[in-house]
């Protein structure tokens, strides 16, 4: 098994930047983002359905912001909640430069025994969720003529894995709605990305998933380990920046996974 490599250095690679992220409270990829956003020279807007991990959250990136973070309560599969949510941040900030999609939910269970609303309750949080946030990130990026936008998408939306047909579908869709708001959003300069991550581990994972299938997973990754979720957001932060001036509608597979 690989060690992790060593936490990497800033590069001001946002300096400037305003940065908006969803599904940023906790241990997540979504708060790993946001710490890398604003160590990369952002300011950092961050927001969650939970508000008290939400709370937290933000208090933890006044250490590297030098104040607390703005934040804004929502919930994504509901719309007036998404539109408030670029509202406030537009507001705190004047204008949005990037806005990280990062809210999802997963489960597990085999497909014959899935029901409706476990299927809705991820599809509509997942791919609902997205589509939601990506449509008020572009009425506002589109008049401006700039803006990035990054979705977290995962490498099951490409890689079969039993009892994720729920989540697989939300992923894929993901993907597909990623490329397309691209091409839209192109002749005004926005750029839409996204990261397919394969295992990333943090504690709510285990929530959604048994340990046994988790470790089956890390054994499958190339490296003998799991990312780090500051790996994923890495890849995240590259694609919010003006290095990736040219990539849009693309989807960055963050995996060591090995067939």
């Amino acid at each position: 098994m690989s060690a992790a490599p060593p936490y990497p250095p800033a590069r001001d690679l946002l300096a400037g930047k305003t940065v908006l992220v969803t599904a940023a409270a906790g241990t997540g990829i979504g708060f790993a983002a946001a710490k890398r956003c604003a160590e990369e020279g952002a300011e950092v807007m961050v927001s969650d359905r939970h508000v008290e991990r939400l709370a937290t959250a933000a208090e933890q990136l006044e250490d590297v912001l030098g104040h607390r973070a703005p934040s804004v309560p929502c919930d994504v599969t509901d719309e007036t909640q998404v539109q408030q949510m670029i509202d406030t941040a537009v507001g705190e900030f004047g204008h949005l430069d990037v806005l990280i999609n990062n809210a999802g939910l997963g489960g597990s269970a085999p497909l014959v025994e899935m029901t409706d609303e476990q299927w809705h309750a991820v599809l509509d949080v997942t791919l609902n969720g997205t589509f939601r946030c990506t449509r008020a990130g572009l009425r506002h990026m589109i008049p401006r003529q700039t803006g990035a936008i990054v979705n977290n998408a995962s490498v099951i939306g490409w890689r079969a894995q039993a009892n994720q047909a729920h989540y697989a579908a939300a992923k894929a869709g993901v993907m597909a709605l990623t490329r397309v708001a691209a091409i839209e959003a192109a002749p005004a300069d926005v750029r839409v990305n996204a990261v397919s991550p394969s295992l990333a581990l943090h504690p709510f994972l285990n929530r959604v998933m048994p340990d046994e299938e988790l470790e089956e997973l890390r054994r499958r990754e190339a490296f003998g380990r799991s990312a780090e979720t500051w790996e994923v957001a890495n890849v995240m932060v590259f694609l919010a920046s003006d290095l990736a001036s040219y990539m849009t509608g693309e989807v960055v597979s963050v995996s060591s996974q090995h067939p």
